[in-house]
């Protein structure tokens, strides 16, 4: 049985609401507005930005080409980037970037920063147009920890898998994803859109301002564009349709699937 939405849902909720039990729609809602200032209300068809959730679609297809023989886990990123990677270690492989024990240091290591916005105090967030445009952030770092030493969740990390896609697809990172993922899944409105160039449909976002009791757009606040590290704009179709491809068989075989689904670091894996 659903639960009473209203009772789970705070009285203020902004966006969406799509249950699907067994393939089958169960409920679709929306609620609040797109644009506060002029009062559009979200719809089932708006987009929004997905933050990091958008890692999941970089990690299919580094996945994609592991499975095609087009790359291999234990792959260096000395050997697959022809780029300054400054103090990053050229021996961190493929397998670590993905399961997030690196050791790169994290641009935004959230053990020690919980306000991203404090990013763009001094580096311009309109300068992030692509995914190399976010290496001057954590290039001049020392590494966090050997690779392979420990789990850390990593933000850096997936923009240099967004880096090793571009470098093997021959494509820009936006255009890889959409072929590889966006497209057989059918996620026709997903897509990497810069907040000064948002096409139809997407949802302005909001900080809530305490000083003030009001709410601020977060165009300063955020990436200008997504990047391997997140920032793609999905709607709940869109979310529904990535599942179903991957459950589906449409993106990974079963066993690289069943590979990915496997715990890859933890306590019982000496991270």
């Amino acid at each position: 049985m659903l639960p009473d939405l209203p009772a789970v849902l705070s009285p203020g909720f902004r966006g969406c609401v799509h249950i699907v039990r067994d393939g089958q729609p169960l409920l679709t809602r929306a609620s609040g507005y797109a644009d506060l200032a002029n009062q559009i209300p979200n719809t089932p068809a708006t987009r929004f930005a997905s933050a990091s959730a958008g890692k999941a679609f970089v990690a299919v297809g580094i996945l994609q080409l592991i499975q095609s023989g087009r790359l291999s886990p234990e792959d260096t990123l000395g050997r697959l980037l022809d780029l300054d990677l400054g103090r990053i270690d050229p021996h961190v492989t493929v397998r670590q970037l993905l399961t997030h024990t690196s050791g790169v240091p994290d641009y935004f290591d959230e053990s020690v920063m919980d306000d991203y916005e404090a990013l763009w105090r001094d580096f311009p967030n309109y300068r992030v147009r692509k995914n190399a445009d976010l290496l001057p952030l954590f290039t001049d770092k020392p590494m966090a920890e050997p690779p392979g030493a420990r789990f850390r969740y990593n933000n850096s990390g997936y923009v240099l898998l967004a880096l090793v896609l571009e470098a093997v697809t021959g494509r820009p990172f936006d255009d890889a994803i959409r072929d590889m993922v966006f497209d057989p899944c059918g996620m026709k409105a997903a897509g990497y859109f810069a907040l000064d160039r948002l096409p139809a449909g997407c949802a302005n976002h909001y900080i809530f301002c305490p000083d003030t009791g009001e709410y601020r757009t977060n165009i300063y606040s955020v990436d200008a564009k997504g990047t391997g590290a997140g920032g793609a704009f999905i709607t709940v179709g869109d979310i529904e349709a990535f599942w179903r491809g991957l459950l589906d068989g449409h993106l990974l075989s079963p066993s690289m699937r069943a590979q990915a689904f496997s715990r890859q670091a933890g306590s019982d894996k000496g991270g």
